[in-house]
């Protein structure tokens, strides 16, 4: 049996850390990256390009730190060396937390950072244009908080600013082999938590108290716990992220259970629907219509495809079984999927107007929701990223409504 059976100590006890092995992005990895935003940059025209405290600064220069009311981030120029921006008084914890040296260009809280920023520039060689020249390029980090475009744009005269997204963007969504080893062994420790999950459900548990076994399972596995988790009981399971109210599962309910974890910055998100008890045909043929529609769309995922093919194939299958068409309930009202790695949804996305073509490296959920309200829903996700030779799961789909996870013998 795959569904309930065993008490929460003995579901945790299956569990044991999946770690050991699992390695960092390295100082080496990270210069490797500037080098390829340099080099991208210098080839479209683009002299330099600010990035926020965040993900972004983590992914260039691997220094963590938050985003806040206060300017934190790192100037890439095209060429020469990565600067940061920070308060004065948080310079030596920066220098701490860096792993990619460089130097810290400081302000004092009565002081503008925005005007520190600009004075960077000219000092990095970026000058602004003379009337009647052309005006370097400079990118905005596309996650940074609008006071902080908002600041600097009064004081960037002579400079072109823009959108950092098309470097950042161009670097992130293609992953390394070490970034799909780390999400691969994220998601390989959240699959096992669903496994041990399943196990331990019984009739009048509550959501509050599966949501709570996940993040201890999650513990068990080694992440710090779950960076996320979603946990839906019969009716409520047909609203993708969830209501406001505590279920109680009954038997025949159907389970939605969306969660994931991180491991070394980047993060797993896997979802998997079944059923408590005695399985409907309506349950039946809806989780068989959205397997079909996960598939669908895994097999359109070819390289140099348009990320909106891989969704319309999914919407197409969908139809041909009665739901939508397009957006329409019951059937899949959100795209079919996003792209993943150190942000749980980063670009590019399987849906309508994106017109980015697959290349090797990027990493995507698939998860063509079904949605019946007053009923339930059905999401089936998992990740695949693509290769070479096309697309390769992270995660095997759930196996069947009978034995999700495949462990019938």
């Amino acid at each position: 049996m795959t569904i309930g059976g065993k008490t929460m100590e003995e579901a945790l006890a299956s569990l044991s850390d999946m770690t050991a092995g699992a390695v960092p992005i390295g100082k080496d990895e990270h210069l490797q990256r500037l080098a390829r935003a340099q080099a991208y940059m210098r080839d479209q025209g683009i002299a330099a390009i600010y990035v926020n405290a965040g993900s972004n600064m983590t992914y260039f220069t691997g220094t963590k730190w938050y985003p806040s009311e206060r300017m934190v981030g790192a100037i890439l120029p095209a060429s020469g060396a990565v600067e940061y921006i920070a308060p004065a008084f948080e310079e030596s914890t920066l220098k701490d937390f860096m792993l990619v040296e460089g130097n810290v260009n400081t302000w004092h809280e009565h002081e503008s950072p925005y005007q520190l920023f600009i004075d960077t520039l000219k000092r990095m060689g970026i000058a602004p244009a003379a009337a009647g020249g052309t005006a370097p390029r400079v990118g905005i980090c596309e996650s940074a908080a609008f006071f902080i475009y908002d600041g600097i744009r009064p004081l960037a005269d002579g400079y072109a600013l823009e959108n950092a997204r098309q470097v950042t963007a161009h670097c992130r969504t293609r992953k390394s082999a070490n970034e799909i080893a780390l999400m691969q062994r994220a998601k390989d420790m959240t699959l096992a938590v669903h496994v041990a999950t399943a196990s331990m459900l019984r009739e009048g548990i509550t959501t509050v108290e599966v949501e709570e076994f996940i993040n201890r399972a999650h513990r068990k596995v080694g992440a710090s716990g779950s960076y996320f988790v979603i946990v839906l009981f019969g009716e409520a399971t047909a609203y993708p992220h969830g209501v406001s109210y505590v279920q109680t599962l009954q038997r025949g309910d159907t389970v939605l259970i969306d969660t994931g974890c991180k491991l070394h910055n980047y993060i797993s998100d896997i979802t998997r629907t079944y059923v408590y008890g005695d399985i409907s045909e309506r349950q039946r043929s809806v989780w068989n219509s959205e397997k079909a529609a996960q598939l669908a769309a895994f097999n359109a995922a070819q390289l140099g495809v348009p990320c909106e093919q891989v969704d319309m194939a999914a919407r197409r299958s969908l139809e041909a079984d009665g739901f939508g068409p397009g957006y329409k309930l019951p059937g899949l009202p959100h795209r079919t999927g996003h792209g993943i790695g150190l942000d749980i949804h980063e670009w590019p996305y399987l849906v309508g107007g994106d017109k980015t073509p697959l290349d090797v490296g990027m990493c995507f959920s698939n998860e063509p929701m079904i949605c019946i309200p007053g009923e339930f829903g059905v999401r089936h996700e998992d990740h695949f990223y693509m290769t070479e030779n096309g697309p390769k799961w992270f995660t095997e789909p759930a196996h069947s409504i009978d034995d999700p996870f495949g462990l019938r013998k």
